[in-house]
């Protein structure tokens, strides 16, 4: 039969090893889900001077997003071929926006 020190004993050890698992647990954090944003293709076509742009973005091609500019309003975001002609005529005067 044990006796009641190594009972403590014992008791101590399984305490402490359940507050191992315990503050490990909770230091663990469940990976954010990432939704994969960003142009899967571009358009050539221009975008009409009556749209209103606030700025633009350049986007590498990193699978599955292509290489893009997109351009951005207020409520909306257009992906656009880099290599089209017009591009450069309507990023003029735009801020370029940062991630």
């Amino acid at each position: 039969m044990m006796g009641w020190t190594s009972k403590l004993f014992v008791f101590a050890v399984l305490i402490t090893l359940m507050g191992c698992f315990t503050g490990a647990l909770g230091n663990f954090r469940r990976p954010t889900r990432v939704g994969v944003n960003c142009c899967k293709e571009v358009s050539n076509a221009r975008i009409p001077a009556k749209i209103s742009l606030i700025g633009y973005k350049h986007q590498n091609a990193l699978d599955p997003c292509v290489e893009a500019i997109i351009f951005y309003t207020a409520n909306e975001k257009y992906c656009s071929d880099p290599k089209a002609r017009w591009i450069s005529h309507r990023m003029k005067g735009l801020k370029e926006i940062k991630d």
